[in-house]
């Protein structure tokens, strides 16, 4: 299976500009602002929705270009994301995201929550200036719904009364909201008509779906190694996911371990082994993979060219994680 960087290969040269032009962007701000950010935008990571904002943005355009406000568009999803990070990693009191310190281990607590402050006030600065009141009010939109998703998450913990569809909203808030209405802003932005709007907002809502599901069934399945975090973290901490809550409808004994807070010893294990031991995770696993063929037949309409092949492929790149 193709790997990210290869997905991605027609917006290689727009990926660098990019990286390049966030950091002009952030300007000449306060130095430990600025060495966050710089620090940041220099972890890597894969640019996955920044990627996602220009093959769209080309597979539209009739000539395969990317306008200037397309590019724009694509900075400003990802300084979004990045900023969300940031609060994340202060939120779960992480100390590393992707092999590097995390902002507030490296300056401290409070330079993080304001470099995050000050990447969400730039990306909205940069958004307004635009002037496409649609596509402000769409990221504006995914701002709300970041925090909303953070609040939701912690409301949750160790809630085995919670539903099904309220787990989908939370993942809709943290993942999908981005992927979903920076997709469904790069057609305002080219002009295209209503049905065509709603399927690119499609696509982005399912792969964003697909992929946190994906995320969820891998907490269970991989190793530490390969999640870059300890095993099942997520069910030690209280959030229930896909697999969790499949399970609790089958394993009604899950819900004494959970509602004690794993507090007795043995308890996380006996929990991971009643997930394991049921359809839980194949009933998780075809969760996704139904999100991902939606997100597929969304972009059936486009005109054949290299991004839309890339697009079309994400679906199963997401799904592959798994195999």
């Amino acid at each position: 299976m193709a790997t990210v960087a290869e997905l991605l290969q027609p917006v290689e040269d727009d990926l660098d500009v990019l990286l390049a032009d966030l950091r002009s962007l952030i300007g000449a701000g306060h130095p430990i602002l600025q060495a966050a950010a710089e620090h940041l935008f220099a972890a890597g990571g894969k640019r996955l929705r920044p990627g996602i904002v220009l093959l769209l943005s080309r597979a539209i355009d009739p000539a395969g270009e990317l306008g200037p406000r397309h590019r724009r568009l694509a900075e400003i999803t990802e300084m979004i994301h990045t900023a969300s990070l940031v609060h994340d990693d202060v939120v779960d009191e992480a100390s590393t995201r992707r092999g590097v310190d995390t902002v507030h281990s490296r300056f401290n607590h409070r330079v993080a929550v304001l470099a995050g402050d000050f990447l969400f006030a730039q990306s909205s600065w940069h958004l307004a200036n635009l002037d496409n009141l649609e596509v402000v009010k769409l990221l504006s939109r995914v701002i709300m719904d970041l925090a909303d998703g953070e609040v939701r998450q912690s409301l949750f913990r160790y809630d085995t009364g919670q539903s099904f569809e309220s787990y989908l909203d939370k993942s809709y808030c943290k993942t999908a909201s981005l992927i979903a209405n920076s997709a469904r802003a790069a057609g305002v932005l080219s002009d295209l008509p209503a049905e065509q709007l709603d399927d690119l907002y499609s696509f982005g809502r399912q792969l964003g779906l697909a992929f946190q599901v994906v995320d969820d069934i891998l907490d269970f399945t991989g190793s530490d190694q390969q999640l870059g975090k300890p095993a099942a973290s997520d069910l030690a901490s209280g959030y229930l996911t896909a697999p969790a809550l499949y399970a609790l409808e089958e394993r009604p004994a899950l819900a004494v371990l959970i509602e004690r807070e794993f507090s007795e010893a043995g308890d996380l294990e006996q929990a991971l082994e009643l997930v394991r031991g049921c359809e839980a995770i194949p009933r998780s696993r075809a969760l996704a993979e139904q999100l991902s063929r939606d997100a597929s037949k969304a972009l059936s309409w486009l005109p054949a060219s290299d991004p839309r092949a890339a697009l079309r492929s994400l679906p199963d790149f997401v799904l592959s994680r798994l195999y």
